[in-house]
């Protein structure tokens, strides 16, 4: 077999890449699996694992993709424009999923991922903008979020 150019194998791992992504925001990084991203990719589950020998590859690769996708969506110009943008972010299941996986993480007993961006990122803008109302703000939209999210409640409605 002949060998691949780093061209081919960049294509690849992008490939790979932006399929994890949009399975971590649609069916969760928890169901996501090599045998998923493979199904979705045609790459063989040992050529994902190759590039990506532990699942938890995916989101330290992803890492920064996942936070400036969250922050996106957030308008920092005041405490009441955060909130109503953090709420409306909300009404999408891909923001939901987000923080979802940032509780998961949070929960979890791996110490190999020390950062998760879209959240300290958000804390850290919200401060940057609007100080200590922002760091307080956003700590008030986590626990809102948390306990939406545990109790599976409306979020459309809680808008």
């Amino acid at each position: 077999m002949a060998k691949r150019s780093r061209v081919q194998t960049e294509q690849t791992i992008n490939q790979i890449m932006d399929e994890a992504l949009r399975q971590i925001l649609t069916i969760g990084f928890e169901t996501m699996s090599y045998t998923t991203l493979s199904e979705a990719t045609g790459i063989s589950r040992t050529g994902i694992s190759h590039h990506f020998p532990r699942k938890n590859d995916f989101l330290i690769r992803l890492d920064s993709r996942i936070g400036n996708l969250f922050v996106a969506a957030l308008d920092f110009s005041s405490q009441e424009a955060l909130e109503a943008s953090w709420m409306q972010a909300m009404q999408e299941e891909h923001y939901r999923a987000v923080l979802r996986l940032f509780f998961s993480l949070c929960g979890g007993a791996n110490n190999e991922i020390t950062l998760f961006r879209a959240v300290s990122t958000a804390r850290q803008q919200a401060i940057a903008e609007l100080g200590l109302v922002g760091d307080r703000t956003i700590n008030h939209l986590l626990g809102r979020t948390a306990v939406m999210l545990l109790s599976n409640f409306d979020v459309a409605k809680a808008a």
